[in-house]
């Protein structure tokens, strides 16, 4: 017997193939699921989307495993244990339950294709969907009975349903109408929140009290509004919370809706026998995992076992599962939250034209600079996102050092990224902009900041007055030095503007430090000498002079500073976390080793920052000297900020008396040996290094 049913299941391997259906969507509860899952499997077979979906689903497999062995090893001791925790955790979120308000979710039937019909009259009664052979963007009812659905990619659901009339995606229409139902919304709660373009939840509680009515007809008052203003019908539900609402929207689609009193009773009977899959933020990877790890299918069996969920996940995803069990949900309103990012995407059919691909980047660029027009917002980390005809996902980051948000800055750092790519077959691109400057409250940041090599050059560091020549001047327009909030944005990203690039790379050339070693970290000029340091040394006052002296004679030489940093920025990328040296200690310690010429060793695979981990393409030259920069100025001000801070009285002075009138050795200090050390200031230090050449 058990030999025929492996025999049967060799015969249809599409039943193995879990990813590639689900009748989770309204008006798909009655359709063939093995016809479905047939064709799309021998539509799909040998294609890169399935070879993608078998690794997708061998991890899946992998994690179950994992899962059951974890489970296996669990003793009666351990169960009973963690059942405790979990009655326990149980209770305390009862304790939580708010039945006092009465929440609404309101959902467009099929909005993209019931907009398509109200504009196209002879489309109503026929299969269509919107989008492309290539994927679609939603089905009607009509031709989701054939199994046709969002998602799906457009040649399959011709082959499901031969008469289906595709029609292309038009959200300049979607737009307009979905503004149309938001100003319905309004009428019913000003504080509406909006899921999507078609979807929203709304607290009707006061509502309903001024105007006398029930949730119930406040429902079908609203529905009958949004009809009468767009033309499109919608389906709502009504509970006590926002995750009920939103199943209860969708029990009867299209044009209905279903009211769940807000009684504690009726809550848990009807979550107890409700499948998992129904649940929001439950989705079919989830779903796989329960079901065939735990062996739970319904909301109930969460609460049943409690004790195997609190063992095997973590803390928040046991909390959401016993939740779940219970019926509970969000039912504040939620503040009004900055938005932390903006972004859009195009999938298209997979390309290695560059031309077209350029085109798209640039008509995704002008979409997000008009988005962020619309709000009035700049931002300073761009994002590109790629997904190569084998579907895997690259992201890459750039950090700028001003606010941008015209097309065409957009576009001039989004192709640098992508040209670090090239060649490849994409087949989606996406652009995204964060850290916004919304309040003003980065606005006095110096969005022309230089690097510490232009910092030398430009002869700022020998530019200070006899009286404070051991401290740094803090405005960031002279130095061009960061401060403590824009050390905090920048070290996770990378490069500046392109005009600033090809300014300071002309005068790195002299500037640079080069030759480092793990042996003797000296450093080396090989251009030909500056006289500007030189005549601004002559120039110096009698002080600046003696101190230089006083210095020199100093166990601390410029060499052993240079060592200090690179061995501080070795540490430091031990213990970086995401790194992956991170977690070597002992004998198992990857030894990391000051830069050489090129700035190589300070990246991992020649990509990744040992430092702070940016990831830095090796084509962008000019941001890899100035991330390198970045951080030896940060070291070396560290090293300022710890003399300044040892003492009230001018540095240079007690260190003139106590190194050149006294041949005695100064009192040692209560302090740590590395605080015994007297360190460079970095003006002079620059100034010394200069005198060598």
């Amino acid at each position: 017997m058990e030999n025929k049913e492996t025999a049967g299941d060799a015969d249809r391997p599409w039943q193995s193939y879990h990813t590639v259906y689900t009748n989770a969507k309204a008006g798909m509860e009655g359709v063939d699921k093995e016809r479905v899952q047939r064709i799309v499997y021998e539509m799909s077979k040998g294609s890169k989307y399935f070879e993608n979906e078998e690794r997708k689903e061998a991890t899946i497999r992998e994690k179950i495993e994992n899962m059951r062995a974890r489970c296996a090893q669990l003793t009666a001791t351990d169960l009973s244990q963690y059942q405790k925790v979990a009655d326990k955790r149980i209770l305390e979120l009862e304790s939580t339950r708010d039945l006092s308000r009465i929440w609404l979710h309101v959902d467009m039937d099929a909005f993209y294709a019931a907009v398509e019909t109200l504009s196209n009259p002879l489309l109503k009664g026929k299969p269509m969907a919107v989008g492309s052979m290539s994927m679609l963007s939603t089905a009607n009812y009509e031709a989701r009975k054939y199994g046709v659905r969002a998602a799906m990619p457009g040649f399959i659901a011709r082959r499901l349903c031969p008469e289906l009339i595709l029609v292309p995606t038009n959200f300049d229409k979607y737009n307009y109408y979905s503004d149309l139902t938001r100003k319905v919304f309004h009428r019913y709660d000003p504080n509406f929140l909006a899921a999507s373009l078609d979807e929203a939840y709304l607290d009707i509680t006061e509502v309903c009290k001024e105007r006398g009515l029930t949730s119930e007809e406040i429902a079908k008052d609203l529905r009958t509004s949004i009809f009468e203003e767009t033309g499109l019908t919608c389906s709502a539900g009504v509970a006590a919370n926002r995750l009920l609402a939103k199943v209860c929207s969708d029990i009867n689609k299209p044009n209905g809706q279903f009211i769940l009193p807000n009684d504690r009773r009726a809550i848990v009977t009807f979550i107890s026998s409700l499948p998992i899959r129904k649940i929001g933020g439950i989705g079919k990877v989830t779903e796989h995992i329960l079901k065939d790890a735990l062996g739970i299918n319904t909301c109930e069996e969460m609460l049943q076992k409690g004790g195997h969920l609190c063992a095997l996940f973590s803390q928040s995803s046991a909390d959401f599962f016993l939740s779940v069990g219970l019926g509970l949900g969000s039912t504040d309103t939620p503040q009004v939250r900055f938005r932390k990012s903006i972004s859009n995407e195009r999938t298209f059919a997979a390309t290695t034209d560059e031309r077209l691909i350029f085109q798209k980047l640039a008509d995704l660029a002008e979409m997000l600079s008009m988005d962020m027009e619309k709000e009035g917002l700049t931002g300073r980390t761009l994002t590109l996102k790629l997904k190569t005809a084998s579907f895997e996902v690259r992201t890459r980051a750039v950090t700028l050092q001003k606010y941008i948000c015209s097309s065409s800055d957009i576009l001039q750092q989004a192709s640098r990224l992508l040209k670090a790519e090239l060649p490849v077959s994409l087949r989606l691109i996406g652009l995204r902009i964060s850290q916004f400057n919304e309040d003003g409250a980065t606005a006095g940041l110096d969005p022309t900041q230089i690097s510490i090599t232009r910092f030398i050059t430009s002869g700022d560091a020998t530019r200070k007055s006899t009286g404070d020549c051991c401290s740094l001047n803090t405005d960031s327009n002279n130095h061009g030095f960061m401060d403590d909030t824009e050390i905090d944005t920048c070290i996770d990203g990378y490069g500046t503007d392109s005009e600033t690039h090809h300014q300071v790379s002309n005068q790195r050339i002299d500037n640079k430090f080069s030759n480092m070693d793990d042996s003797n970290c000296t450093s080396t000029n090989d251009a030909e000498k500056s006289e500007e340091p030189e005549n601004l040394l002559r120039n110096a006052s009698a002080d600046q002079a003696n101190i230089s002296t006083a210095i020199g004679s100093t166990s601390d030489s410029s060499d052993a500073l240079i060592r200090r940093v690179s061995s501080t920025a070795c540490s430091s990328s031990r213990n970086l976390e995401g790194n992956p040296n991170n977690n070597v200690d002992g004998e198992n310690q990857v030894e990391v080793r000051s830069p050489d010429n090129n700035g190589q060793i300070w990246w991992i695979d020649n990509y990744k920052c040992t430092i702070c981990g940016a990831e830095v393409p090796a084509s962008f030259v000019d941001e890899r000297q100035e991330h390198i920069d970045f951080h030896i100025a940060e070291k070396l001000q560290e090293e300022e900020s710890g003399i300044r801070s040892r003492t009230h009285m001018p540095r240079q002075r007690t260190a003139d008396k106590n190194l050149l009138s006294s041949p005695r050795k100064p009192k040692r200090q209560k302090s740590t040996p590395e605080k015994e050390v007297k360190h460079i200031p970095i003006d002079l230090f620059f100034m010394k290094t200069n005198q060598k050449f």
